[in-house]
């Protein structure tokens, strides 16, 4: 049965998908590469069709702590992990697009700047372990 999201719930799926990329993004920093990544990742959030669609194009941007990659990672895994438990629960035909969107985001961003580096791939795992 597919119901409505809350706003905190289409947060938590906001925070896990665009936490991804900012997670992967930092991984392997540079200001030139930021900018082909943000343009890389916001082409797999456009993939994003249903509940998924909706969380992740409306309402504000999450606010990540940015100090430093283990604070950010201790909100954006968790987040990740509840928006599959969410969706699982609301509407479970959306798990695989979320997990989908999620992944391919991370991986173009990752691939966005010279190749996916050995820190943005254990960075990649790490998402992909916190949405199964």
């Amino acid at each position: 049965m597919k119901l409505r999201l809350t706003d905190e719930e289409m947060s938590t799926l906001k925070t896990g998908a665009f936490g991804a990329v900012f997670l992967v993004s930092n991984a392997d920093p540079g200001v030139l590469a930021l900018f082909r990544e943000s343009f890389a990742a916001s082409a797999a959030i456009i993939d994003a069709s249903g509940v998924v669609e909706t969380a992740l194009r409306s309402g504000p941007l999450p606010k990540l702590p940015r100090h430093s990659e283990a604070e950010a990672e201790a909100v954006v895994l968790p987040a990740l992990r509840e928006a599959v438990r969410i969706l699982a629960e609301k509407s479970p035909e959306d798990v695989a697009v979320y997990r989908s969107v999620v992944l391919a985001a991370a991986d173009r961003t990752a691939r966005a700047h010279n190749g996916i580096s050995a820190a943005e791939a254990q960075v990649i795992e790490r998402i992909a372990e916190a949405l199964v």
